[in-house]
């Protein structure tokens, strides 16, 4: 079993919460690691968020649970009526995410003891707000997560897979079995870097400066996953066309295969001028010598298509699916290209990606 950071992060908060606790005597300490729970979140952002939330819930859970106890006492029946009364009020004032903590509060609150109710209660809410606390504490201290870190090497690694697979798909060398696992498997990878490009999006800059560049690699990060995304189309399609495709003159499979190892070269040249690699004067269309002209890529698949054959099945307007993939990558690698190009111009200290 891997121990993430949210898990260590948590441990933490509950041993800070009860270490709290002890110091000031609190003579019930569970509800402080009760309340460091429900306060862990993945982000300071969201801990941030969080803490709002969940301090408004406790208070409102406490006050409603003051006043159904003494209005009504604390019978089963009146706890359970306090909790409806408590999740319809959280609803409206759209704190669903503390609906737990305020329960939680209400039946601490309504089960205490009915001498010296009043202290029992405000001791209790109030042992679960420092709770809150000391999770707020462990966000903000201990292993701050670092997003663009792992944003960055997830988008590194699928690229570097993508194109692999795609080499060898232009060549007809890849082995069926694996290909298909893979093309689930980087499916499932590119939607972690989405969640992982969302945590990095929420994660906030203090100076202004640094909130302008982040505002410009989270540009940058959203483009290389949809670039990502429009190389795994190519190579969805190239496993399912995988016999009309090897049936083309070989003329224009060599064509196809140059043209594409240009655009792979391309997007691997992006990825090392972005961390500082490449020099920012340098234009990288002069790394490739040769490259085949798309119109004559276009029209070369056109008249493919006009002889209208059928080949295992597929049409040859199939054809037509890889041809508009491969201009869709292009053109979003272009785009890619002249993002990185601004940001290097505004930020060229921030321009170099640093671990």
């Amino acid at each position: 079993m891997k121990l993430g950071a949210r898990m260590l992060k948590t441990g933490i908060a509950i041993i800070l919460a009860l270490l709290i606790a002890e110091l000031l005597h609190i003579p019930s300490p569970a509800f402080v690691g009760i309340g460091a729970i429900f306060a862990i979140q993945p982000t300071i952002y969201r801990s941030y968020l969080t803490i709002i939330d969940q301090v408004q819930g406790n208070i409102l859970g406490a006050i409603l649970a003051i006043g159904f106890v003494l209005a009504l006492g604390n019978h089963v029946l009146v706890i359970g009526l306090a909790a409806i009364v408590a999740i319809g009020l959280m609803v409206k004032f759209k704190l669903e995410n503390a609906i737990r903590l305020a329960l939680v509060t209400i039946v601490a609150v309504m089960a205490a003891p009915t001498d010296d109710f009043l202290q029992v209660a405000l001791l209790r809410s109030g042992s679960i707000f420092l709770g809150i606390l000391s999770a707020f504490i462990v966000n903000l201290v201990f292993l701050p997560p670092k997003y663009e870190t792992k944003l960055f090497e997830g988008i590194s690694g699928v690229t570097e897979d993508l194109v692999k697979w795609m080499r060898l798909s232009t060549r007809f060398a890849s082995e069926e079995g694996f290909l298909k696992k893979d093309l689930a498997q980087l499916k499932e990878r590119l939607a972690g870097n989405h969640q992982l490009y969302s945590m990095y999006k929420e994660e906030r800059k203090y100076f202004r400066k640094s909130e302008y560049s982040k505002a410009r690699k989270v540009v940058i990060y959203r483009q290389m996953i949809q670039v990502n995304q429009k190389s795994l189309d190519i190579l969805r399609l190239q496993h399912q066309y995988e016999n009309i495709l090897h049936q083309l003159p070989e003329d224009l499979q060599n064509h196809s295969r140059q043209r594409l190892d240009f655009l792979l070269s391309y997007h691997e040249q992006l990825l090392m001028k972005f961390m500082g690699r490449v020099k920012q004067e340098v234009e990288l269309d002069a790394f490739q010598d040769e490259q085949i002209d798309i119109n004559q890529l276009f029209d070369a698949f056109i008249n493919e298509i006009k002889k209208d054959d059928v080949i295992n099945g597929y049409q040859p307007y199939h054809l037509i699916h890889f041809f508009s993939a491969m201009l869709e990558y292009e053109e979003q690698l272009e785009h890619l290209e002249k993002l990185i190009r601004s940001f290097q111009k505004y930020h060229e200290k921030d321009a170099i990606f640093k671990k």
